[in-house]
């Protein structure tokens, strides 16, 4: 976790069928079922293995926190998030989702911060294999669609939030320590049930920040 302190004014600018088989498989064709079932029960095993290994590094590289009259502010930058199978599957025609996680919590001497706040903001990119164009809509915008011909403005796009609103500074207390913290991560995919899309798109579950810290005293 990477942390940072800011110090503002006052003014805080996944049915099972049975039924009798019409015959019973001889000595071959048990052999060659449990060869089946055995290679399946690798592939699972395998597929479970590697995901909990990390491909690649995505992570923030930048974040900053302002305010207006009325809110607190954060604009946040990840790098590292677009792998060679995420761009291949991106321009199959597959959607694809970030999550932003934002939290803001209170520092306490004595207890554990407590946590006040989160919210939760999603980037989407299709593209169309047609009109060779991208969309990106994120939540943040009211999903208005972000329409570009070039794949390296869409993965900006997704890549970066802009002075969202995060929380109203009404429900902060004063002279009173804060931490906001984010992180982004992939949305999970829809499977198709064969085993060899499991494996391609086993690299692109692999992309999730660590959190990202900043704190500060309203």
């Amino acid at each position: 976790m990477q942390r940072k302190t800011a110090h503002f004014p006052v003014e805080l600018t996944g049915r099972k069928e049975t039924g009798r088989a019409s015959s019973r498989p001889g000595a071959d064709g048990l052999k060659k079922t449990n060869a089946g079932c055995l290679f399946i029960a690798a592939a699972v095993f395998l597929v479970f293995v590697c995901a909990g290994t990390r491909l690649h590094a995505a992570e923030i590289s930048a974040m900053s926190i302002s305010n207006t009259e009325e809110n607190l502010i954060l604009s946040v930058t990840i790098d590292g998030a677009f792998t060679e199978r995420m761009q291949e599957a991106i321009l199959s025609g597959i959607s694809t989702s970030f999550s932003y996680v934002i939290t803001v919590t209170r520092k306490r001497a004595l207890f554990p911060d407590k946590q006040v706040h989160e919210i939760n903001l999603t980037h989407t990119v299709k593209y169309d294999t047609l009109r060779k164009t991208f969309t990106v809509r994120r939540s943040w915008e009211n999903y208005r669609p972000l329409t570009t011909d070039t794949f390296a403005e869409a993965k900006r796009w997704m890549s970066q939030i802009h002075d969202v609103p995060v929380i109203p500074l009404e429900s902060l207390d004063k002279d009173t320590r804060y931490r906001i913290n984010a992180k982004a991560e992939l949305d999970r995919v829809t499977l198709p049930f064969f085993l060899n899309y499991v494996f391609f798109f086993l690299s692109l579950w692999d992309f999730e920040t660590d959190w990202h810290s900043i704190d500060f005293v309203y």
